[in-house]
């Protein structure tokens, strides 16, 4: 069973989970506070593989793509409650409270909050909102704790001031280590474009300069071609492997892989086609 509660509109929900779940794509387009109140979260990016237990805290930064395994704890339950620290609401609190940041956050994008008298205060006073969710002091009050979990945030490790309060877009960055690291995610050309730190139209033309074809056909040549690698390697199931790399039923990759090369994922090499699968 899967609930989600939405407890300030955009801002603060709540998830309960009785069985092991998985979120093969998951794009955090603001900066995000999870807090575990029971089970466990693991989050996976290309880089970065971190994991949070029962009354933890982890702070994920914007403009990511990820992987995440929810799983219950021994009494069966899973349960989170996630705050989105979006950006116009961040933008209002710098101003209010005169925050200036000239550099871009360069630090970890992904990290567990050390546990202290004022952060585990602050994770039981917003259970009640939880048990309420329809109260109508609900709103009001509930920017309040936004606020307080950014300026406790603060308080605990005043080196986040610039991971919290970076406006800064995405830098353009490498193209082809980015997409490299990246191209088993199935998401949008856009969000490809948006997290490399280009427009739509100036990714597809770094994209064909660097890899000499359009962004679409790379990424199917090239999750059919680590499809070949895991299955005849490292003897990975086609039923193991599809939905993390990218393909949304077993039937379209299945029908990818034989219009590639030549055979289903589970037969055998057509005679002539072993060279099909080179790619950039």
């Amino acid at each position: 069973m899967i609930h989600v509660t939405e407890i300030i509109p955009g801002f603060i929900f709540y998830a309960y989970h009785s069985s092991i779940h998985r979120e093969k794509v998951w794009f955090v387009e603001h900066n995000t506070l999870v807090l575990q109140v029971s089970g466990s979260l693991t989050y996976e990016t290309s880089s970065q593989k971190i994991s949070t237990k029962t009354g933890e805290m982890l702070l994920i930064h914007k403009h990511q793509l990820g992987q995440m395994i929810k799983t219950p704890s021994p009494d069966g339950e899973y349960q989170t409650i996630v705050i989105f620290l979006l950006e116009d609401f961040m933008r209002k609190m710098a101003l209010e409270e005169h925050v200036e940041i000239k550099h871009k956050y360069k630090g970890p994008q992904n990290m567990l909050i050390p546990k202290n008298e004022y952060m585990e205060g602050y994770f039981m006073s917003v259970i009640p909102y939880i048990k309420h969710p329809s109260d109508k002091a609900i709103g009001a009050l509930g920017m309040l704790k936004v606020k307080e979990a950014v300026q406790l945030l603060l308080y605990a490790m005043p080196e986040l001031r610039e991971f919290l309060f970076d406006f800064s877009e995405p830098h353009k960055i490498d193209l082809e280590k980015f997409m490299l690291c990246n191209f088993h995610f199935n998401v949008p050309i856009e969000k490809f474009a948006q997290l490399s730190g280009r427009s739509l139209a100036g990714f597809k033309r770094d994209f064909q300069k660097t890899f000499g074809m359009a962004p679409r056909q790379w990424l199917q040549e090239k999750r059919l071609t680590e499809a070949r690698h895991l299955i005849e390697t490292k003897h990975r199931k086609p039923t193991d492997i599809y939905l993390d790399l990218g393909f949304e039923s077993l039937s379209h990759f299945s029908h990818s892989f034989k219009k590639m090369f030549g055979h289903t994922p589970s037969g055998k090499l057509a005679p002539g086609l072993a060279s099909t699968a080179s790619v950039q």
